[in-house]
């Protein structure tokens, strides 16, 4: 079925729904290197305002991607509510958005929609939003999720402090989490990427970041974040499992890719759920995603790379996770090529994924060789702040040693939360004014110097 629009004296005529959703799309590399983007400014207004005048029921009826071919879309039609979608389901894509931005779109509402919802009725709304619209919707979404802590009430915004290092060496690991702790960092989730991705190291490392939490009464969670069947082996071997992490994708080719199938993440949620570590919930999971993966792959069977990483978001729901983040920036400028493309990405992703119902952050990173600095990356943290983003990354200095990118500090997320006023997740800010890391009545009232139950992890570290 063709689609076209008539913009002055001419018309512009787009294939199919795939076709008409990827000219639709802000102006990214990603797509111009998959071949599927506008030719034109005035091609992609065109394709906007069809997109806008689309019933959302075409998305029931013609698939991106074929039902028999990938069990991403499989998931996504059998899944599908139509009860909790019957309130929109006389809505066109633009309507929607003018209902998404009024009132009677409110917390409540919203969740109750969201799994009428499918990723490309999502990503098909954002392609007709303007910036402001992105945070204003992602912001009325509520999502919240526990394990360790409560993640996503309102007014807050966590962390996931991450103290890689590129030999794994102990020491600067320890450096580097003390560090995070003392700028209020870590309630998201303590996540080492590990140098070495191999079962005994998976052990060797959740195991030390079990003693720590527990040395410390930490109300928060750790993971490793290794291949899905590394973590399923240390679970099997006795390892102290709070989070499972996998990369995912959007089409079954993609995250076959990742070395991953549904059943797969089903297995290993499974098994993270026998050990019975969370405290006050039960969400195990831990999904990152990014836009351009599919395509990375050459998986993306022809749908643009915004529509493709909305698609992730029913695979990340469909486990009910405890976070999940995008990756905005990492894979490179061949994908998201300047700091104005990373950033509507960012807000794009974060809005599609809130609204499908999911515990959504955001890296804010960038690669050297993209045409961004930091200063993007501080307009991206201040507008997720101001949507409601669930967490962001707390890396030393903001100098990804170990991945070798940038990504935004202990003392980035630190800025954020007092410029927004926003706080931790309320166990862990506790635990906080407890330690003596944070002055009483004042949550960002740094504590001068080490507090004393520190000073002592102070000394080992000093001395290896």
């Amino acid at each position: 079925m063709g689609y076209s629009h008539q913009v002055g004296s001419k018309t512009y005529l787009f294939r199919d729904l795939k076709d008409l959703m990827a000219k639709a799309t802000p102006a990214r590399s990603g797509d111009h290197l998959a071949g599927v983007a506008a030719g034109s400014a005035e091609e992609r207004v065109a394709a906007q305002m069809a997109l806008a005048e689309l019933p959302l029921t075409v998305f029931l009826n013609e698939a991106l991607v074929p039902y028999e071919a990938d069990e991403v879309t499989r998931l996504i039609v059998d899944t599908h509510d139509a009860a909790a979608f019957a309130p929109v389901a006389h809505l066109t894509v633009g309507d929607f958005r003018n209902w998404l931005l009024s009132d009677a779109a409110d917390a409540a509402a919203l969740a109750a929609l969201a799994p009428g919802l499918t990723p490309e009725m999502a990503a098909a709304v954002s392609k007709i939003m303007r910036v402001q619209d992105l945070v204003l919707v992602a912001r009325k979404c509520r999502v919240v999720t526990r394990f360790r802590n409560t993640i996503g009430l309102a007014g807050r915004m966590a962390t996931r402090l991450q103290p890689n290092h590129p030999t794994d060496d102990a020491s600067g690991i320890a450096a580097s989490l003390l560090d995070g702790l003392l700028y209020a960092s870590g309630d998201a989730v303590i996540g080492i990427n590990p140098a070495t991705d191999n079962v005994p190291q998976v052990i060797k490392l959740v195991s030390m970041l079990d003693e720590i939490i527990a040395r410390y009464a930490i109300p928060t969670q750790s993971c490793v974040l290794t291949h899905v069947t590394n973590t399923i082996a240390a679970i099997e071997r006795g390892a102290p499992v709070d989070l499972v992490f996998q990369s995912i994708a959007g089409t079954e080719a993609a995250n076959a890719g990742f070395g991953v199938t549904l059943s797969l993440l089903d297995e290993a949620r499974q098994a993270a759920l026998s050990l019975g570590r969370g405290t006050v919930g039960n969400h195990v999971m831990y999904f990152e995603t990014g836009q351009g993966s599919a395509l990375s792959a050459n998986a993306h069977h022809g749908v643009d790379q915004q529509t493709c990483e909305a698609r992730a978001y029913a695979v990340a729901r469909r486990f009910q996770p405890l976070l999940v983040n995008s990756v905005v920036g990492f894979i490179g400028p061949e994908y998201l090529y300047d700091g104005k493309q990373i950033v509507r990405a960012g807000l794009e992703d974060h809005f599609c994924a809130k609204l499908l119902g999911l515990p959504m952050g955001c890296d804010v990173c960038y690669t050297n060789h993209a045409e961004a600095d930091q200063d993007d990356m501080d307009v991206l943290l201040t507008m997720l702040g101001a949507a409601g983003g669930t967490f962001v990354m707390g890396v030393p200095g903001s100098d990804d040693i170990m991945l070798n990118y940038q990504s935004t500090s202990f003392h980035d997320a630190l800025y954020v939360r007092r410029v927004l006023g926003l706080r931790p997740a309320p166990e862990f800010e506790a635990w906080l004014a407890a330690m003596g890391i944070v002055a009483e009545g004042a949550p960002f009232a740094l504590a001068d110097g080490v507090p004393p139950a520190f000073s002592k992890a102070v000394l080992r570290v000093a001395h290896g």
